[in-house]
């Protein structure tokens, strides 16, 4: 049996290692189209700020960690899948072979069709080589202006700020990681981020980015806007917003979102939604064929739709199920459930599940605790006497509880109306499941 893994990410690491467990015998091949050792993309604003080297990005530290797995590692971009054949066109003109595939091939960012998108001093932070690039134009006191704040944008952002650089955020939506956090929360994190020193615009967007020295005349015209003139201003470029407004900046940064990698798999009869659309056991609309990661839309825990969970330990739990069906066994993800913590400039916020919570004709209902003093935050979401989905900021004690509590999908009972009273109360609630369930 000869398994082909794309994708040597966090997913396709965890499905090799699987593998090659569940089948002593069978030829493994991890597919990676960068030059690098397997790493996390996650780690990489740690590396920017200066904490780890690029060795600490790395997967796995051990030398030959995958030749003692007798894993065999091609560097080669994937650009075609003939799934009839059951072969992969390689873009140096190879091919390989496969009687079971693997796609874990994860996302890549979007870069709005907008105006000098393409300009050198125009960033994205999604590579080792785009970190190497940032490290170099990102210097103490440069100007910077960010596209996006999402979950990764903030991430990046932290990296940014521990750099000292002038820092400014463009946000399209009404508030900071608005897929993340509800409208208060969101803008607690935004009151936040302000306070340190990092300028945040929401509900715009950006219309065009251009030199300021290829033209004069612009040049001119911002001048009194936006200070430009002085000495090197000529270098550096001038961002206009939706609603007018122009920023003057050395550097920009594109954290507008991610889309899945599935350009190779036209014509493969692969079903793609807003990812790779796969059953429980990960296996895809093909037989033979599945998927793990950011890349794959499995079913989530509570309504069974096809949902994109594009979390670390999501991917590698993902890809232990779909390894273990590979080789013959028979594993079934429970369901998705999204898992968000994130730590804003020391502002530790988290959210879990159905966050966003459900309409009252389904049986929804919610609470929400606001305390902008202390900077802390709680908002719970029902489904009956279930919780469903939940939001906090400033809790970091015991808050895993919270993802615990949805996970289990256990029935609360009077805890639920304890709750809706006093949401702080979960570490409670939780030890009642918990000895209800024993």
């Amino acid at each position: 049996m000869k398994h082909v893994i794309i994708g040597n990410g966090p997913a396709g690491v965890v499905a090799a290692e699987t593998l090659r467990k569940a089948d002593a015998t069978a030829e493994i091949v991890l597919i990676g189209a960068e030059p690098e050792p397997a790493y996390s993309r996650m780690a990489i604003p740690y590396l920017l700020e200066g904490n780890i080297e690029e060795s600490g990005t790395y997967l796995r530290k051990t030398e030959g960690h995958f030749a003692s797995l007798r894993v065999r590692e091609v560097q080669a971009r994937v650009t075609s899948v003939d799934s009839a054949r059951r072969t992969l066109q390689l873009a140096d003109g190879q091919t390989e072979s496969y009687d079971r595939l693997l796609i874990a091939s994860g996302s890549h960012p979007v870069r709005p069709p907008i105006p000098g998108m393409d300009l050198p001093q125009v960033q994205t932070c999604w590579t080792l080589a785009d970190a190497r690039a940032i490290a170099n134009l990102a210097k103490p006191g440069t100007r910077v202006l960010q596209l996006g704040a999402g979950f990764i944008g903030c991430i990046i952002m932290e990296a940014l700020a521990a750099r000292g650089v002038k820092l400014t955020v463009v946000e399209m939506g009404d508030r900071m990681v608005p897929r993340m956090m509800t409208p208060k929360a969101g803008g607690m994190i935004k009151q936040w981020v302000e306070q340190k020193g990092v300028r945040v615009l929401t509900g715009k967007g950006v219309k065009s980015i251009a030199p300021l020295g290829s033209n004069p005349g612009l040049l001119a015209r911002l001048a009194q806007a936006i200070g430009v003139g002085a000495k090197g201003d000529e270098s550096g470029l001038a961002v206009t917003l939706s609603d007018g407004e122009a920023i003057a900046c050395d550097l920009v940064i594109v954290a507008a979102g991610v889309a899945p990698n599935v350009g190779f798999l036209d014509n493969t009869g692969v079903k793609v939604g807003k990812g790779i659309v796969v059953d429980k056991t990960m296996q895809t609309s093909v037989a033979g064929i599945y998927a793990a990661g950011d890349v794959a839309e499995a079913p989530d825990l509570f309504t069974g739709a096809p949902f994109v969970a594009a979390i670390q330990p999501n991917a590698a739990d993902q890809a232990r199920v779909a390894a273990l069906n590979m080789a013959g066994g028979e594993a079934q993800m429970k369901g998705v459930v999204a898992i968000n913590v994130l730590d804003t400039l020391g502002l530790i916020s988290t959210s879990f599940g159905q966050w966003w919570g459900e309409t009252a004709e389904n049986g929804g209902s919610g609470v929400e605790f606001i305390d902008e003093a202390n900077g802390r935050y709680i908002s719970l979401q029902f489904k009956s006497d279930v919780l469903i989905g939940a939001t906090s900021i400033g809790h970091t004690d015991h808050v895993g509880v919270l993802r615990g509590l949805i996970q289990t999908q256990s029935r609360l009972g009077p805890w639920k109306d304890a709750l809706m009273a006093d949401p702080n109360g979960y570490m409670a609630a939780y030890l009642a499941a918990a000895q209800k369930a024993a």
